[in-house]
């Protein structure tokens, strides 16, 4: 097999080893407020919004030393240790207690970091730059059949069911941890990839060195002259990274992104299944919009991420397009879902917004949330890969920091807040975001020409 065919085999695996993990952990995400509302005990006090918060709150706090681990362990250790972390949250559901809910969440908001900055430094010393949009999207689709899959089984588990009782629980966690777990073992497929020396950084050399020390008889642990360095030169250069233009224009786009993460992923499934005008099957319902979430994602995966070799003009087209379908879902939600679904109690909600609920409309809006979400995230996956290839490391860990801080405070709102000023917030940030994102393509296409000039 060629070194490219080899870079593009790494890069399946890893999209078939999230989607495994993400199958079992976005199916959690989507359902978790439901069940706990259902669980019958006097001894637990959780909430999944709360939960969640506190998640991608410690996330983004995490990701300022998620390079010096990622340094240390290696993208393929520290991937497999995080996929543990993450099945055990999941098992918690199993038969929950308040002190273990709390405490897996801030394991796995350490977990998260560590493992998307790995992924991140994967998708780059794997990719070129003639290769990193079309990556990009193969790993987002393959992704984001998670949403499918995971979702499609809670559909058939719950259909019908009006209370989700202790069996339904525990059947449904049993089988997403086996889940998990599948996906944790196929990240030991992937293999070093051939160096290229004229793309090689400080981050993935040490990543490399690393990694043939512990072939040779060296553990991650022990003395190491050089590690103790690496990881703290890894640590700077990620607090250093957010002071560069081209990290600051992207911050209001990639923080755009954690606020309708919240919103898709964990609000407006709540907010289906709360919904008493769609009848017995409400709770079944969140199964159907997940999965309406992840057809849009895999569509806009598989044909965004490489849209902008096609157009001509970058990135832009892709995340205008998105910010249109995101207004046009915001706009039909606001018509069509209770404004006080999203903290309705478990028996739901009776009130009607400004038209008779349609479920139609409502898995419309969950198919545009989800077709929205790909262009965002496939073009920032690029152009972060693209302006940051020498930093990828610290950049993604940069990236994933913003993201899950904005994603932990719309969580932690979403307690709180009605449905329409949640929209409100959706519509001003990915208006700001798309702006900023312009002005950094634009950097983006200059640098390219530049680069194009000196090769000359």
């Amino acid at each position: 097999m060629t070194p490219e065919g080899k870079k593009l085999l790494n890069i399946v695996v890893l999209g078939f080893g999230f989607m495994f993990m993400f199958t079992a952990f976005q199916t959690c995400g989507n359902i978790e407020q439901t069940v706990l509302k259902s669980f019958n005990s006097t001894e637990f006090h959780g909430s999944g919004y709360t939960s969640m918060a506190i998640i991608y709150g410690v996330f983004s706090a995490s990701n300022l030393i998620a390079p010096s681990v990622v340094t240390v362990i290696g993208p393929q250790l520290s991937m497999f240790t995080s996929g543990l972390l993450y099945s055990g949250y999941i098992a918690m559901f199993i038969y929950p207690y308040t002190w273990s809910f709390y405490t897996m969440s801030v394991l796995v908001g350490i977990a998260a970091a560590v493992l998307w900055t790995a992924q991140g430094n994967v998708l780059a010393i794997n990719s070129t730059d003639n290769t990193i949009g079309r990556n990009s999207g193969i790993f987002w689709a393959l992704l984001q059949f998670s949403l499918f899959f995971g979702n499609l089984y809670i559909y058939v588990a719950w259909h019908g069911h009006v209370h989700i009782t202790d069996k339904d629980r525990q059947t449904v966690f049993i089988s997403l941890t086996v889940i998990s777990l599948v996906g944790c073992f196929l990240f030991f497929l992937i293999r070093k990839p051939e160096a290229e020396p004229a793309h090689s950084d400080d981050v993935t050399e040490s990543l490399l060195q690393t990694e043939e020390s512990t072939e040779s008889g060296h553990t991650a642990g022990s003395p190491n002259p050089g590690v103790g360095s690496q990881a703290l030169d890894a640590f700077v250069k990620a607090c250093k990274m957010f002071g560069t233009k081209e990290m600051m224009l992207l911050s209001l786009s990639i923080a755009y992104t954690g606020l309708e993460l919240t919103f898709y992923s964990g609000v407006y499934g709540t907010c289906i299944g709360a919904m008493t005008r769609f009848g017995t099957d409400a709770k079944s319902l969140i199964g159907i919009s997940g999965i309406c979430i992840g057809i849009g994602e895999i569509l806009g995966g598989g044909v965004f991420g490489m849209m902008n070799k096609c157009t001509g003009f970058g990135r832009n087209p892709v995340v205008l397009l998105g910010l249109i379908i995101h207004y046009v879902a915001f706009y039909l939600i606001f018509l069509n879902i209770a404004s006080d679904a999203p903290i309705a109690p478990e028996e739901g909600t009776d009130l009607q917004a400004y038209i008779s609920p349609s479920l139609g409309v409502a898995l419309l809006c969950s198919f545009l949330l989800g077709l929205g979400d790909s262009c965002f995230n496939t073009q920032l996956l690029s152009i972060v890969g693209f302006m940051f290839r020498d930093n990828s490391a610290p950049a993604f860990a940069v990236f994933k920091f913003i993201q899950s801080i904005m994603a932990a405070i719309a969580f932690f709102y979403s307690n709180y807040l009605l449905l329409h000023w949640q929209l409100l917030i959706l519509v001003v940030a990915g208006f700001l975001g798309t702006i900023t994102f312009f002005m950094a393509e634009k950097m983006a296409e200059a640098t390219r020409r530049q680069s194009d000039y000196d090769s000359i």
